[in-house]
């Protein structure tokens, strides 16, 4: 049914809207140079190139998420695959024609820009920017080496370019046998349901079929990986960067100690997660594998939930986001902005995107249990998250930051979470529930700070002078995986290959943001929970966007990153609710 497909001709009615902007943006792209070596000759010289080049990533962006959304929503789409790669190239072209102005712009110094801005005006609107432009002053090369990195730009995507072939396009797992005994072809999208299986040998078959896929192309994806960390360690050199990782935390402002310290704090209260398992290991009776982590010990049946009942249960849960949210919400679920269900050739898992002034779109890949329920309020919260930035900044600075992406969505989570448990009086519910949350946590705290101790210290042992090699890259995901689990879960061999099948590590030193998110999102729902007004001041932040940096926004709600105290209240949480499931499981 149309109402469970997203409609993209809010962003293009038809090809000749599409082939128009293309048309316009190369236009805007002759116009532009016009400017060379003329921007800081006057205020109006400054507007006239700031304005155009706003309206050039405008187009951009719109152009972009189109080709791309088309894409994703069927990845054999022929037309889709030629927008996509013109508009990749398009890209390209508008970096390679634009890269002249950063150089100009810091061959000058700031209170020469100061001046332009207090005799016009209208350049006020692009204070912010321009302070930003010129904190990379130590960062930004000659205009011949900017021409010619971004000329450069389409060799080094490469690298994620071919991933996302193998990993979407090109796999293929082996049957399995399902509860009933029934063969089933294995995908990425159902993976996780075979994972978390009642049945132990359906999880342990999932596992080992869809790791002999990677096994078998673990060659091919090492050379990929190392080809990406090598061009971040190569770039981050060029530009001056002490390191790769420093290079990826510059544009939020955020410290390495920052980044060391949240590893630092995991690791130091991996014996929460340890506890946790013991008590699964309890309930289940057996040493437990990697293919165990995921199974929910409770004794109520795994839950069926169609979607609209998903959507009822979303409106009950977030009630404490007010009124006004849960209206935006809705109409957002009405109006064909979420993909739901799977279908051939549509890309795994499930994502937010958004272009200026449009409705955002979610894809999901919905399979009708509760853990589908929490994806779609996840979903929805990056959704209303870039419905209140679209609606209430200008265009610069609507984009919010990366690092602030995962707290609009968690906070949806664990509101979900919240109700779930409190609205039920069933133990085995509860215990439900509480394992449901206890998961989550494990899979966006201590997970992804793995991830994040992955990442640093391949690029470390690259920067170091050492030679990557696959199985240097595998043995590293190894004794990782053994440092959280062991000794109370049997940590498999086949896990070293699991680092393969994670997409992220192409969009390098993302995953730490996802453990921010969530221990942000703790602190705001415990607020939203319990503290009167603070939904306004929450809905406050949400309309901010990018207008500020992420720390300064979050320190705006009463939320300082850079306390240990506040890292480690997370761990404190999930401490009180491992003895919470104790407590359940002894009665």
């Amino acid at each position: 049914m149309d109402k469970y497909n997203w409609d993209l001709t809010r962003l293009y009615k038809d090809e000749n809207e599409y082939k128009k902007d293309i048309k316009e943006l190369n236009e805007l792209l002759k116009e532009i140079v016009k400017y060379k070596g003329k921007l800081l000759s006057s205020g109006d010289n400054l507007l006239s190139a700031l304005e155009i080049g706003e309206r050039i990533d405008y187009l951009t962006e719109r152009l972009y998420v189109y080709s791309h959304l088309g894409y994703y929503e069927n990845m054999g789409n022929v037309k889709f695959q030629e927008y996509k790669e013109e508009i990749l190239s398009l890209v390209d072209k508008c970096n390679s024609t634009t890269s002249f102005m950063t150089p100009e712009l810091l061959s000058s110094d700031y209170n020469e820009v100061l001046k332009l801005i207090s005799e016009n005006k209208k350049l006020e609107k692009y204070k912010k920017m321009l302070e930003d432009t010129f904190r990379y002053k130590s960062h930004v090369l000659s205009e011949g080496e900017e021409k010619l990195l971004s000329d450069l730009s389409e060799v080094m995507r490469v690298p994620k370019s071919t991933y996302d072939a193998i990993n979407n396009i090109d796999v293929k797992f082996d049957k399995i046998k399902d509860e009933m005994g029934n063969k089933v072809e294995l995908t990425s999208s159902n993976y996780s349901r075979y994972l978390s299986s009642r049945d132990r040998r359906v999880r342990k078959e999932a596992f080992n079929k869809k790791y002999k896929y990677y096994k078998e192309h673990i060659n091919t994806i090492s050379s990929l990986y190392i080809g990406k960390v090598k061009s971040n360690c190569i770039i981050a050199k060029t530009r001056g960067y002490n390191s790769a990782l420093e290079m990826k935390l510059f544009p939020d402002k955020v410290s390495k100690k920052l980044y060391d310290t949240l590893i630092k704090i995991t690791n130091k209260n991996t014996k929460y997660l340890k506890d946790y398992y013991k008590i699964k290991e309890n309930t289940l009776g057996y040493k437990l594998h990697m293919y165990d982590l995921y199974v929910n010990t409770s004794k109520v049946p795994e839950k069926k939930v169609e979607y609209e009942e998903a959507k009822k249960i979303a409106n009950d849960a977030l009630k404490p986001l007010g009124e006004e949210y849960l209206n935006k919400f809705n109409y957002l679920l009405d109006n064909r902005c979420v993909d739901v269900y799977p279908k051939d050739k549509k890309r795994s898992g499930a994502y937010e995107w958004g272009s200026y002034k449009v409705l955002p779109y979610v894809s999901l890949n919905y399979e009708n249990n509760i853990d589908s329920v929490s994806t779609l309020i996840h979903e929805m919260g990056h959704a209303m998250h870039t419905y209140y930035s679209n609606e209430n900044q200008d265009f610069i600075y609507a984009g919010y930051p990366i690092f602030l992406a995962e707290i609009a969505s968690t906070v949806n989570e664990v509101l979900l979470s919240e109700y779930l448990y409190n609205n039920t009086s069933d133990k085995n519910e509860k215990i439900y529930y509480l394992v449901e949350f206890l998961d989550k946590f494990k899979a966006t705290v201590y997970r992804q700070v793995m991830f994040a101790e992955f990442e640093s210290t391949i690029h470390e042992k690259y920067e170091n002078g050492e030679s990557l090699t696959m199985e240097l890259i595998c043995d590293t995901y190894l004794k990782l995986n053994k440092k959280h689990f062991s000794p109370v879960i049997k940590v498999d061999d086949t896990i070293k290959y699991e680092w393969a099948r994670i997409p992220h590590f192409y969009d390098s030193f993302y995953v730490y943001k996802y453990a921010t998110g969530f221990i942000c999102a703790l602190i705001i729902a415990d607020k939203l929970l319990h503290t009167k007004d603070f939904k306004d001041e929450y809905i406050r932040f949400l309309k901010s966007g990018g207008s500020q940096y992420p720390l300064e926004l979050l320190n705006s709600i009463g939320i300082d990153l850079t306390d240990e105290k506040v890292l480690s209240k997370a761990f404190d949480i999930f401490n009180e609710k491992v003895n919470e499931l104790k407590r359940l499981e002894s009665e």
